[in-house]
Parts: C-alpha cells; structure tokens; sequence
C-alpha cells in the first residue's frame, strides 16, 4: 500500500465509463477519484476495449494488456 497522508491507499478497481475523458480510479479508502486520461498519454491511446482489458497489480499498481507501462497510485494523485 502507498502512505499518503497518514493513510494506505490502494487501487480496487478502474471505470473509463464514469465520464466522458475520465478514468474513474477506485481506493481502498472507499474515495473515487476521476483523472483526465489525456494526463496518460499511453492510456488515452488505447482503444476502449484495451482499456477494459487493466490489471491491478499489488493493490497499488495498474497496468493494460496492451500497454507494458506500469502506473502507480502516486501517478493518480500527483504525488
């Protein structure tokens, strides 16, 4: 988990679906934080369906199938 704040935070799951441009990221803590996907540039190359196709690694990481980058919880929240 990632101590942020005097809190560890993870990733549950990812929603491209919440918002039009958004990725809607889950935590742990219960929050939903939307990010424009244009701030990823390889992510915002993907198809829809490539972007469905995510994994969360550690609870902290997330990466696609089709994308061998591998961001953070950190890379979400600007850290």
């Amino acid at each position: 988990m990632c101590k942020y704040k005097d809190t560890d935070l993870g990733i549950k799951k990812l929603d491209f679906g919440q918002k039009r441009g958004m990725m809607a990221v889950y935590l742990t803590d219960g929050r939903v934080v939307l990010v424009p996907v244009g701030m990823f540039p390889d992510i915002k190359r993907l198809t829809s369906k490539q972007r469905e196709e995510w994994m969360v690694l550690d609870d902290q990481y997330f990466t696609f199938e089709h994308d061998s980058r591998i961001y953070s919880v950190k890379d979400v929240l600007h850290v």
